[in-house]
């Protein structure tokens, strides 16, 4: 019985390296990244530009803003805040439920509260889309990550081995 002694290239097999799925997961990252960013712009224009539209000038004696028109997520906040202060002070402190339905002032109670709503809905939209904006950044620097980790090239060391 021979023992053959092994050489030092024949020791080791290379791995075969294949990445091209791994290196398209990258590349749809970058692509789902960038395609995020570019909505979240859209939906945050969008809004901007039903607020705008509205033209709605904050009152002087709201906590911040005065005299500015709502044209985003804080000036928004702000105006929803004035509305409540305001319909609070006209049904003496009673929210739109704690009132009889013969009131007269539940109307304008009623009202200011889906005012408010709207002007909550365009914050939550500010917010998601800049969420969206945020997990654009994300998923591209993940996506440029793992394109970056498949290209770098597999060094293999051989080294020889010791036959007895």
């Amino acid at each position: 019985m021979s023992q053959e002694s092994p050489t030092s290239l024949d020791a080791i097999e290379p791995p075969s390296k294949r990445v091209g799925l791994v290196k398209a997961a990258g590349i749809i990252g970058i692509i789902g990244g960038i395609l995020l960013i570019l909505v979240a712009v859209v939906a945050w224009i969008a809004v901007t530009n039903q607020l705008m539209a509205e033209k709605i000038t904050i009152p002087d004696d709201a906590a911040a803003f005065q005299g500015q028109q709502v044209t985003g997520p804080f000036t928004a906040f702000v105006q929803a805040d004035v509305i409540n202060q305001h319909a609070l002070a006209a049904s003496d402190g009673k929210t739109y439920a704690e009132l009889e339905q013969d009131d007269p002032v539940r109307d304008t109670v009623m009202q200011a509260s889906f005012l408010r709503a709207s002007l909550f809905t365009s914050v939550v939209a500010y917010g998601v889309a800049l969420f969206a904006a945020g997990m654009g950044v994300l998923a591209i620097l993940f996506g440029w990550a793992i394109h970056r980790l498949a290209s770098v090239p597999v060094v293999v060391k051989r080294s020889g081995i010791a036959g007895a």
